[in-house]
């Protein structure tokens, strides 16, 4: 199996709240982040869906000098402080307890600088091309953030970025629990970052198809994973970091524990680029994938924190899925989805999830799927309607399953030392 690999820092920032303590209160409190979009005039451009998980009162100058942000993509600006988040948190800052060159960033995002692209096309059209910005380049590089993680934190280890549309940030969370296991590393950080709510992001979801239309008189409903009224995804954004440690090396640091990371499994529809497999074939190979690698039954798990979309098709293969897997205990299973709560961060998405699961492992307690109003009787499981729910919880998956037949599913455990 390798070396064990611990969870010691935690750093979010989303719809719900700009700090991983505070978007995990709204989230078990059932409060939604998402509301009528702010940044752009949707309603003049016309689209069916007004409405989007927007983070709120984000101010980059908190995180970065002002004569630096204009350097960088919105994209970054959260990955920089998501990641300053959970450098803190596990203890690092201000201190030499690790080893830069055993230390790395492995991120995913599903699109990169979307704003700065947008912008400089803009630009080049009104105003010509000379008056692009040097920083354009740099800017828009998808691995942008882990280039500037590296850069602030001293992590001369693996460095890059994963692109896997919704399964990114879990592709990354795998690249660095087998980083450490291999003795690669002995630090990673890790996770994801993603920022679409513009009007070309928007544009080209809701020409898809693939966004909710019907709530946007009334946002926080929008989102309603696994309810017979889901009609579509709501766009969110935002950074999920998380920091991934070899276990003996944060013990001799002293280190704080949240959980233990216990496996990864990975596989691929290989039938369409934008629909799921029917059945739930390949989310069901990746969840078998992940229990083995994990060295656990079906029986020893309690939880399933979904991919959860509230799109039609997504959450009937991903229920189904889970049955082929779990059997009879499929029907003893909780099951979550965050994205009614906060909205989908494409990219970041399992990184976001990812600190939910850690929180519930910390606190025994999981978060509900909200709007379930109308059960769909093709989807007869627990998702957790509505309520947060105290339970003993030793054994998580979280599932990613992207656009491209992208299947990633995590498994993080309960920290016994």
């Amino acid at each position: 199996m390798g070396r064990r690999v611990v969870i010691t820092g935690l750093g979010l920032i989303n719809a719900c709240g700009n700090d991983a303590e505070t978007a995990w209160r709204s989230c078990v409190e059932g409060r939604s982040g998402i509301r009528r979009i702010s940044r752009f005039d949707a309603v003049g451009l016309e689209f069916p869906c007004l409405v989007a998980g927007e983070i709120r009162d984000f101010v980059p100058e908190a995180w970065v000098e002002a004569k630096e942000v204009k350097k960088l993509d919105l994209s970054t600006l959260y990955g920089i402080a998501a990641g300053d988040l959970a450098w803190k948190d596990a203890g690092l800052a201000g201190t030499h307890l690790h080893d830069p060159d055993r230390s790395g960033v492995i991120m995913g995002t599903g699109i990169g600088g979307l704003d700065t692209i947008e912008h400089t096309h803009t630009t080049i059209m009104e105003k010509g091309p000379q008056r692009v910005s040097p920083f354009f380049v740099p800017k828009m590089m998808a691995n942008s953030v882990a280039g500037n993680l590296s850069i602030r934190y001293d992590l001369r280890g693996p460095s890059y970025v994963t692109a896997s549309a919704c399964a990114s940030s879990n592709h990354a969370m795998a690249s660095a629990l087998r980083s450490i296991r291999d003795g690669e590393s002995d630090l990673v950080m890790t996770g994801g970052t993603e920022a679409t709510i513009t009007s070309m992001g928007m544009a080209g979801f809701n020409t898809m198809r693939a966004m909710s239309r019907r709530s946007n008189d009334d946002p926080t409903k929008a989102s309603r994973p696994f309810d017979k009224l889901r009609d579509g995804f709501v766009m969110g954004e935002g950074s999920g970091i998380l920091v991934f440690e070899e276990l003996e090396h944060a013990r001799k640091r002293g280190a704080r524990i949240y959980a233990e990371v216990g496996g990864a499994g990975m596989s691929a529809d290989a039938y369409h680029m934008t629909a799921p497999s029917p059945g739930g074939a390949g989310p069901a190979r990746a969840m078998k994938l992940a229990l083995a690698d994990a060295k656990l039954a079906p029986t020893d798990v309690q939880y399933i924190n979904a991919h959860g979309t509230s799109t039609e098709l997504n959450d009937l293969c991903e229920t189904q899925a889970i049955k082929t897997v779990f059997g009879p205990h499929a029907y003893k299973l909780a099951i979550s989805s965050s994205k009614s709560l906060f909205g989908h961060l494409l990219g970041a998405s399992g990184a976001a999830e990812a600190v939910m699961c850690v929180l519930t492992l910390r606190d025994q307690v999981i978060h509900p799927t909200i709007n379930q109003d109308e059960k769909d009787p093709e989807l007869d499981l627990d998702y957790v309607p509505n309520v947060a729910r105290q339970t003993p919880v030793d054994a998580v998956l979280s599932n990613s399953l992207g656009f491209g037949g992208h299947n990633v599913t995590m498994v993080f455990r309960r920290f016994v030392g």
